[in-house]
């Protein structure tokens, strides 16, 4: 019984972490996009969704 809630645990962790790097990944696909085609008030706000995706990148990782 213990083993298996740990099992659930490793699995729940297991789709954050999952989740982390798609959005990360959707972020930073918006924020190149919102920098490229947006006015200038709207591009600093897009290079911080990029620099907050990157770094939802880097500790999700790429899988």
């Amino acid at each position: 019984m213990i083993f298996d809630f740990f099992d659930k645990a490793a699995e729940s962790v297991e789709f954050l972490i999952a989740l982390g790097s798609i959005m990360g990944f959707l972020m930073l696909i918006v924020g190149i996009l919102g920098w490229m085609f947006l006015g200038q008030f709207k591009r600093h706000k897009m290079i911080s969704v990029i620099v907050v995706a990157i770094i939802l990148l880097t500790v999700c990782g790429f899988s």
